[in-house]
């Protein structure tokens, strides 16, 4: 079954990079509705390495603040919600769980190129639908890669095997800060048919 085009402008015709925030708080259990649509996605292996930490009160951003570039700190710290979505470099370990079938741990054990591409695309992938499923549920998104990773690191994942990807704002956007549509590219220049 086809999407119709009013969900086909919500996820990506309409939906825009939002960079300033209304002050409408998100409704209560809206990030753990947002994990239980990402986590049905396809993933390799369905090895979901993805891991989150949805920055919310005053003393997390303030947490979060040193690490982010000038032009990031306003919007996270005006926006309700700040996925900080990461990825677990040893995803590996609960393959008997995920992919119980086949011994698929053992292709990533002591593999550690292996484990870092796998881990870093899939959690990548992970992110896009966690930003799909916001959107569904009538969120906005403010995607943003700059800040210091090792930082983040240090600050959210300490003790853990995750590393930070990129994070995302959330919450309902305002007009204010939205920028112009950028030009995107046309099928023929970045696909090919073989």
């Amino acid at each position: 079954m086809k999407a119709d085009a009013a969900t086909l402008d919500l996820l990506f015709n309409k939906a825009r990079t939002r960079n300033g925030w209304t002050d409408k708080p998100l409704p209560a259990g809206m990030l753990e509705e947002i994990w239980n649509l990402t986590r049905m996605a396809p993933t390799s292996a369905n090895c979901s390495p993805a891991r989150i930490v949805f920055v919310t009160s005053p003393q997390a951003k303030e947490k979060l603040r040193p690490a982010l570039m000038e032009g990031n700190v306003a919007k996270v710290m005006a926006a309700p919600a700040t996925a900080i979505i990461g990825y677990d470099m040893e995803f590996f370990e609960l393959l008997p769980k995920l992919f119980p079938h086949i011994d698929a741990r053992a292709w990533f054990a002591g593999n550690d190129d292996l484990i870092l591409s796998t881990a870093f695309r899939n959690g990548t992938l992970q992110g896009a639908y966690f930003m799909i499923a916001a959107r569904a549920l009538g969120l906005d998104c403010g995607p943003l890669s700059g800040f210091d990773n090792a930082r983040v690191d240090g600050d959210f994942f300490a003790g853990t095997t995750v590393k930070s990807n990129f994070m995302c704002c959330l919450g309902y956007g305002n007009d204010d800060d939205l920028f112009a549509r950028s030009p995107r590219l046309a099928f023929d220049e970045a696909c090919r048919v073989e």
